[in-house]
């Protein structure tokens, strides 16, 4: 499914009629959303919370807030939403979560993406959360950055450098570092890391890396790239450059691939950690999951524009291949 079908499922979800189900008479449940953009994924939340019989307007109501990027805004949103006496908080990311606990350690938070929950000190441990926050991580394993490379390089066959671009503010992004410096090693092609640090960084960084003669990219899928992947996608398709993303909705963009966590997935799970909590559940009780699906999209239209032949072998293995 790609992007403009999720949004057309929203306006379906937010039509639909009114479902039965409602988990206690006449109560209506305040959920609380936390995140850089209303992406395309809060459908799937929203459809799983309907499959659970919770009905938007009449026993959930949602108060979103939107950060359109900027973290420093984080903090006040917090404020704003636990004023509003949410019974849960979803947030994407671990900026929205950390606001969110050093607001209160009270009030359930549902991660619905998150880095390295641990090591940015959200949770005790994935499997003993032990206060107010639970949810899915998006965190892979160490192989996901050299099975990124490898898929890149069956596109583009005779690749002998690529650019790595990320935030430098993301902690996610720089542990990732490390993983693509040794999996470049093992396929014997150089990696420049370049590193970005506001919007104002982007096209500076592009122009570095084409005046390098670098022949691929790949680029990290944290909160930053991710509400700017657009201008990312654009200046990757302006510079010719083939890139490997870390995300399916930069390839709904008009990216050329990419392979990573299914976030749909997550977000669905994330509705479901919600229906734990408002039954009772304590989010210390909840263990955080890790992804157990991945999905590789490939954008043939774009790889047509770059004159690329994608194998017919590569297609075969793509959960989509958007012509």
């Amino acid at each position: 499914m790609n992007r403009r079908a999720f949004v057309t499922g929203l306006g379906a979800v937010l039509a639909a009629p009114r479902a039965a189900g409602a988990q206690q008479a006449g109560k209506v449940y305040r959920i609380g959303v936390l995140a850089n953009e209303p992406s395309p994924m809060w459908e799937a939340f929203r459809q799983r919370l309907k499959e659970l019989g919770y009905v938007e307007g009449q026993n959930i109501v949602f108060e979103y807030r939107w950060s359109a990027g900027q973290v420093e805004r984080f903090p006040g949103f917090a404020a704003e939403l636990l004023g509003l006496k949410v019974d849960v908080i979803v947030t994407v990311g671990n900026a929205a979560t950390g606001a969110l606990k050093r607001a209160t350690a009270t009030v359930p938070i549902v991660m619905a993406t998150s880095g390295d929950p641990v090591g940015a000190g959200l949770v005790t441990s994935l499997a003993h959360p032990g206060g107010n926050v639970t949810g899915l991580t998006v965190i892979a394993g160490r192989d996901m950055g050299g099975k990124q490379l490898e898929l890149l390089k069956e596109v583009v066959p005779k690749f002998a450098r690529v650019a790595y671009l990320f935030d430098a503010a993301n902690p996610g992004s720089l542990l990732a570092q490390k993983e693509l410096e040794a999996a470049a090693r093992a396929l014997r092609v150089g990696l420049r890391l370049t590193e970005i640090r506001n919007e104002n960084d982007l096209e500076a960084a592009f122009t570095a890396i084409t005046k390098e003669r670098v022949d691929a990219l790949l680029v990290a899928a944290g909160p930053f790239e991710t509400v700017h992947r657009r201008r990312i996608v654009d200046l990757a398709g302006s510079s010719r450059l083939p890139a490997m993303y870390g995300a399916r909705w930069f390839v709904d963009d008009g990216g050329l691939i990419s392979y990573g966590v299914s976030v749909l997935d997550n977000f669905r799970r994330a509705a479901t950690y919600v229906d734990k909590i408002l039954k009772g559940a304590k989010p210390a009780d909840l263990p955080i999951e890790q992804p157990t699906r991945f999905e590789l999209v490939i954008n043939l239209k774009t790889a047509k524009v770059l004159g690329l032949t994608v194998p017919p072998s590569l297609l075969l293995r793509a959960d989509q291949v958007i012509e």
